[in-house]
């Protein structure tokens, strides 16, 4: 066994490496960027070592200076993690030629599964249903129609070398082909440095299904069962289960055997993930193959017990298998969500920044947070925005949503935006409850964006309690200290109007042992609480169901988080309601004269200069941010008054870019 290996990644990941070597009583190298000095997976593993400047073209992704921190550390073998160098072949070869363990399959499973077009021609060899297409490089936009029109609309545009999202696109015309083809082309090169685009039947109502596998050196091959991947927003992914809720047996059965003959056919020794399509009649078909450990892995080793870590490295160090295939037993149910940096309200762009506060659910047998952060960390425009994967396990499917929605409820962050409102709307989304998943769900449940303080039928019940107890516990509390306020009571009852979404509830708040007793118009809800003024996290149990809300005190009322409702509320008194019936509303600043950028990026083109018209729908630049290019297109016909930047230059979110007449 190794006594020492390096962790060629950053963030979550290379904390979740460390955990499991520690454990195993191996010591780690950890590697660091400059945006990366002092961050948790370096002062976590047993050594760290400096390998470059903040982009990630010079330093996770500069296979030189990796071979030096090997060489400087004495590491035997390098766990790549996800993502930069986890699928490079030319890092394995070098690791090769030094006699370096590289912890990922081998060099010809890389290459023949890392390339799009030659992976699905093994497919096929191997008796592994492909979905129809071209497996040739497209030569040009032209090209790309042809072979659209042979195959049938819609079709899937898809960088060769692709992956999380990046160079994909759904083309449904000839128009959108074009587009479509040098935008997959465009992002390709940038995340990859290989422009190659090809093209497949693009399967509608379709779900994402992937089967873990884990071979040796020896051949033996296992797989894990599968992984819903469904839940997903411009192809990448927001929120995972395991098992299932569509898989049968039978299918599950036939998906595993394809997984491990593709994994055969290459000489597969590692953890590594086949990707299906599935149809709404269970008919799947091959999509990728990722030759390396799987974001989503935890929520397979919360159902099978399995450490996919610890087999990775047992693997890689020439040992055999410790488990058959009859030794795999799912055990329960698991969902992952992911917890990113992003803002739903504004189309889910990034959010940079740092964390002031930073409060996860508590992890227990039942709920896991694989993280690289913690309370002061900084968001960094340079790396993928995520900040957790939090992982949550129960007895049934009800029972891992469950927890879920209480685990995200807890989930405290602040000093960014985040997307945990979001997560909790979509778990809590009674078309997700009844497992009816398509990839295109977020698009097709949420067509006008995410509206956060957009309360469900029925559900007010829980908000207005908090904003009434709170606001209630703070005055009695203020009343406590000399010259802060008038007396109040603490026997009395007190009357409020909780105002949220302009829409006005009457409550009467009892103080008892033990809590309150509240009155929300005719109904009385009993609320045993010991929250206090300051605590950010609203715990109670209302009618002897637990509650958890997050409470955030502003100049004028409060913000509440609870089941992904984001709601604003003020409690008044009777006279402050009735003139806040009168109030008139502030109007905002007149911005349509100006081109805004929608995220902090780069502008790496200008599309028109002053004085151009444009039309309704005609592109006026591309912002890039976090290697992906956002078009952003006239709304409506308008003539350019002045260019506000220069094409390369870093943009704020909010920046003017151009200014119209």
């Amino acid at each position: 066994m190794f006594k020492k290996i390096l962790i060629a990644n950053r963030g979550e990941i290379a904390c979740r490496v460390i955990r499991t070597a520690r454990r195993m009583g191996i010591a780690t190298v950890a590697v660091y960027s400059d945006a990366d000095a002092g961050a948790l997976h370096t002062r976590t593993a047993d050594e760290c070592v400096r390998i470059g400047e903040a982009a990630s073209t010079d330093s996770y992704l500069r296979i030189d200076r990796l071979l030096d921190a090997l060489a400087a550390t004495g590491a035997e073998a390098v766990h790549p993690g996800y993502g930069f160098l986890s699928e490079n072949a030319q890092f394995a070869e070098a690791l090769a030629e030094r006699g370096i363990a590289f912890i990922d399959p081998g060099v010809h499973a890389i290459t023949s599964m890392g390339d799009k077009i030659t992976s699905k021609r093994i497919a096929k060899e191997a008796g592994v249903n492909t979905i129809p297409g071209f497996e040739d490089v497209i030569e040009g936009p032209d090209h790309a129609v042809e072979i659209a029109r042979k195959i049938g609309y819609p079709v899937m545009l898809k960088a060769s070398a692709g992956g999380g999202g990046k160079g994909m696109r759904v083309v449904h015309d000839d128009d959108e082909c074009r587009d479509g083809f040098q935008r997959a082309a465009n992002e390709a090169k940038s995340s990859f440095g290989d422009d190659r685009v090809f093209a497949e039947k693009f399967i509608e109502q379709p779900r994402h299904i992937e089967i873990q596998i884990i071979a040796d050196r020896h051949g033996n091959a296992v797989h894990l069962g599968e992984r819903e991947c469904s839940i997903q927003r411009r192809h990448q992914k927001v929120i995972e289960e395991s098992p299932s809720p569509f898989i049968d047996p039978a299918t599950r059965q036939a998906m595993g055997e394809q997984a491990i003959a593709l994994a055969r056919a290459v000489d597969y020794a590692s953890a590594g993930t086949v990707e299906f399509i599935v149809d709404a009649d269970r008919n799947f078909y091959f999509l990728e193959m990722n030759t390396r450990l799987q974001v989503e892995h935890p929520i397979t080793e919360m159902v099978t017990g399995q450490d996919l870590v610890e087999l990775m490295i047992r693997v890689a160090a020439g040992e055999t298998l410790p488990l058959t295939q009859d030794d795999v037993q799912q055990n329960g149910w698991a969902v992952e969500a992911r917890v990113y940096a992003e803002d739903p309200l504004r189309n889910f762009l990034p959010s940079i920044g740092r964390l002031v506060r930073y409060q996860p659910p508590a992890e227990s047998a039942r709920v896991r947070v694989d993280t690289g952060i913690e309370e002061g960390s900084e968001v960094s425009m340079f790396y993928d925005p995520m900040i957790a994967k939090l992982a949550t396990w129960g007895e049934s499917r009800e029972a891992a949503i469950e927890t879920m929605n209480e685990a995200l409820d807890a989930y405290y962050i602040r000093g960014v935006n985040h997307n945990i409102s979001f997560l909790g709307a979509v778990i809590a989304h009674e078309r997700f409850r009844a497992g009816r998943l398509t990839t295109h769900f977020i698009e097709e449940e949420f067509p006008d964006g995410f509206q956060a303080d957009q309360l469900p039928d029925g559900e007010v019940d829980v908000p207005v309690i908090a904003a009434a107890v709170v606001h209630q516990s703070r005055a009695a509390r203020a009343a406590e200290i000399s010259g802060q306020t008038r007396r109040f009571p603490r026997a009395a009852k007190e009357d409020w109007v909780v105002v949220i979404n302009k829409v006005q509830y009457a409550v009467r708040v009892t103080p008892v042992d033990g809590g309150f007793t509240v009155r929300i118009g005719d109904a009385d809800h009993h609320v045993a609480t010991e929250w206090r003024p300051g605590e950010p996290l609203f715990k109670a149990e209302v009618d002897g169901a637990p509650v958890l809300a997050q409470v955030d005190v502003e100049s004028a009322g409060y913000k509440l988080f609870h089941r992904g409702v984001e709601a604003r509320a003020l409690v008044l008194t009777a006279q402050g309601a009735e003139l806040a019936r009168h109030m008139i509303d502030k109007v905002p600043p007149d911005l349509s004269r100006f081109l805004l950028s929608p995220m902090p990026g780069l502008l790496v083109r200008l599309c028109v200069q002053a004085g151009d018209e444009a039309k309704a729908g005609e592109e006026l630049a591309v912002v890039e941010a976090m290697k992906m290019e956002n078009s952003l297109r006239a709304a409506e016909d308008l003539v350019v008054k002045s260019v506000l930047v220069q094409e390369g230059e870093s943009l704020e979110v909010d920046q003017p870019i151009l200014e119209f007449e």
